[in-house]
């Protein structure tokens, strides 16, 4: 191996250790305090309960693990949103599991928080995934109630989700392991079955405090809502179990007896390993954005037996199109083509750039996919889309809005992962999270932006700029300097995984020898879900 290659392996391991060490802090949730507090209840912590449930050695797909992060400073933080959320397997069938952290602030819902769960649901329905809600929260966090509660997409969705969900035949289980106050207390209601554990859940409208001031009553809160009376007497909840391990052991039975789900019917065989080293990547990825790499090469340690069917290999040579199987599933593979490229007409195409021909190549293949039922995998490292007057004479912005049709109207399951760069409108018509892949994650090297940060910063100066002069004040080369070097600071920061991450623009950030994984696992929950529209594109300007 090369000295590049040897440099590249190291900043790439680096950032994937710094992953880890960032998951590390997100996983010990509001803290040790706060733990040990909740296991003086006698209750398990929310990845414990997630832990017990799961089936021995198998894979949890975590989802929205870095929610939050960085965010609600002011409030004392939100680690991972306050609650967990991913796919597992339960009794042997993938599920979705969603479970308050109540060691972060009470498992109270924050605006991310809300956030978080709807895209829980939302996988959940797409693939028709049961959901298990692990329910232990003090509802709405007050102080912050005008963003969580009013709005379409706040905290009232995610009941008329339940409703939905039950409606078209999609399980829900719900435990009660703790608070469950106020409008939370619809959605374990709203479930298809509810339990709860004794001593510990409780499930009213509002709680005893409340009570007082309202009507006068005094009840402490175990008569009001607690698993006796619940069982007993209103009926509310259908099972009542002595501690959470035992809760959890009754879902796992319930999960057992589940009928077998249709299937989408998406090709797979047995699963290989790529016969080139996977551990590659590390080096094959350059440690700055802006150097050229063959991605093929990537691609050559992603699908099984290193096997890809290149589609127009010498056509729109900046974007990689191809069939290969991921873990035995039969894939379609969109990539960006990061290195310089000549093309039969003697022109060069750089690397991460759009080109009309790419666009008309990926759009066609998207086609082709969603005839033949074969998912797509869309690999972005993109820049974006060409510029200058050849472009557009060409017919630039007609090409790629043929691409963003094919995309927008795919009806075959479609999962992304941002590599590198995903700028602008290559963001779009790779499929970024405006055009609802299944799962999109990023690697540690992912930037996630309108444009890059050295234009971008630019032209936010030259903005500034302009506002001071004409405010009449002076700009001297130092302050010039100084501006741009704030400018610059502050958009990098926005333009890291970790920033996306925290909003939901991506699903998580993993170490990229884990692509493999969220790709099966992805394609394996969407199998659940039969295709029941047909894939038609509109009207296309030729």
């Amino acid at each position: 191996m090369d000295i590049e290659f040897n440099k590249n392996e190291d900043v790439n391991k680096q950032s994937v250790y710094e992953l880890k060490t960032k998951l590390k802090k997100i996983y010990q949730g509001g803290g040790e305090k706060s733990a040990a507090k909740q296991r003086e209840k006698g209750k398990l912590l929310a990845r414990e309960r997630v832990a017990y449930l799961i089936d021995d050695e198998t894979d949890f797909l975590e989802v929205g693990a870095f929610a939050a992060d960085g965010m609600y400073a002011e409030q004392g933080g939100c680690p991972s949103a306050g609650v967990v959320c991913g796919i597992g397997y339960v009794s042997g069938r993938q599920c979705m599991i969603v479970a308050n952290d109540a060691t972060v602030k009470a498992g109270a819902w924050f605006p991310m928080t809300a956030k978080k769960n709807l895209r829980a649901q939302e996988i959940a329905m797409e693939n028709r995934l049961p959901v298990i809600y692990l329910v232990d929260s003090a509802g709405v966090y007050l102080p912050m109630q005008d963003e969580i509660f009013p709005d379409k997409e706040h905290f009232g969705r995610m009941f008329r989700n339940n409703a939905i969900m039950s409606s078209e035949g999609i399980v829900q289980i719900s435990a009660i392991m703790g608070s469950c106050v106020a409008g939370g207390a619809y959605l374990p209601i709203m479930s298809d079955e509810a339990m709860i554990v004794e001593g510990t859940g409780s499930v009213f409208l509002a709680g005893s405090y409340l009570v007082k001031s309202a009507i006068g009553e005094a009840v402490d809160n175990e008569t009001l809502g607690g698993a006796t009376t619940h069982c007993e007497i209103s009926g509310v909840t259908d099972y009542k179990h002595p501690n959470d391990q035992a809760c959890l052991d009754s879902i796992k039975k319930i999960m057992s007896m589940i009928g077998a789900p249709e299937r989408a019917g998406f090709d797979r065989i047995k699963a290989a390993l790529p016969k080139a080293d996977q551990q590659e990547i590390y080096g094959l990825l350059p440690n700055s954005r802006e150097k050229p790499y063959d991605m093929l090469e990537v691609i050559h340690r992603l699908v099984d037996n290193s096997e890809f069917e290149e589609y127009k290999k010498l056509y729109g040579q900046s974007i990689i199109c191809g069939l290969g199987r991921i873990d035995g599933w039969a894939v379609g593979i969109v990539a960006n083509q990061r290195k310089v490229v000549k093309s039969k007409k003697g022109e060069m195409q750089f690397g991460g750039v759009i080109y009309s021909d790419s666009a008309d190549k990926a759009t066609r293949f998207i086609m082709n996919c969603n005839q033949k039922k074969i998912p797509l995998v869309f690999l972005q490292d993109v820049t974006g889309f060409m510029v200058g007057t050849r472009s557009e004479h060409g017919g630039i912005i007609k090409d790629g809005a043929k691409m963003v049709n094919a995309v927008s109207n795919s009806v075959v399951p479609k999962f992304t992962i941002i590599i590198g760069n995903s700028y602008g409108a290559g963001n779009y018509a790779m499929c970024g999270k405006a055009y609802d892949p299944r799962l999109i994650y990023a690697w540690p090297t992912a930037k996630i932006a309108v444009m890059g940060g050295a234009q971008a910063a630019k032209v936010l100066l030259q903005i500034q700029e302009a506002s001071l002069k004409a405010k009449g004040e002076l700009i001297t080369p130092e302050n010039k300097e100084e501006m741009l070097k704030e400018v610059t600071d502050k958009y990098n920061s926005q333009t890291t995984p970790y920033y996306a991450a925290a909003r939901l623009w991506v699903d998580g950030i993993i170490d990229p020898l884990e692509t493999r994984k969220v790709i099966s696992m992805g394609i394996e929950a969407a199998n659940q879900s039969p295709i029941k529209k047909k894939f038609n594109v509109g009207v296309i300007q030729t």
